[in-house]
């Protein structure tokens, strides 16, 4: 498994198990707790905790755009497996650097976690929501 997708794998397992914890849990402590487990011998750690920090830091915003972009589903009726994963794909559609994270990349990520952590249809979901939000930002 690539590094970078490995990296994204962790941030979405730590940002699930936070969330579970409906957001009580030591985010930092799970994170590095990820990384030994899923992560051994990755040798750059720092997208992990770029994706994770990001999206804390905009999950208000995240959230309000998820709502927006899918509005016959309110949050909490999202599974927190296809939440997190439109908040991974939204943070890196929306704040990184597009030459390091091209749009498509983005979105391409996404619904690969999605496949891989989702549901049947949860593919399908996150390209839906993040298609979107894709076409709206082009149009700005």
């Amino acid at each position: 498994m690539a590094s970078r997708h490995l990296s994204r794998s962790i941030a979405m397992q730590s940002l699930y198990e936070w969330d579970f914890s409906e957001k009580k849990a030591n985010l930092e402590k799970i994170i590095e707790k990820n990384i030994k487990e899923f992560g051994p011998g990755l040798e750059d750690t720092s997208l992990a905790w770029q994706i994770v920090t990001g999206v804390v830091k905009y999950l208000a915003e995240l959230d309000k755009i998820i709502e927006k972009a899918a509005p016959e589903w309110p949050l909490s009726q999202i599974t927190i497996v296809d939440r997190n994963v439109l908040r991974i794909g939204l943070f890196e559609l929306i704040y990184s650097d597009k030459e390091e994270v091209p749009p498509k990349v983005a979105i391409n990520e996404a619904i690969e976690l999605a496949k891989s952590f989702g549901g049947e249809s949860s593919g399908r979901f996150v390209n839906g929501v993040l298609g979107t939000v894709y076409k709206e930002l082009e149009k700005k």
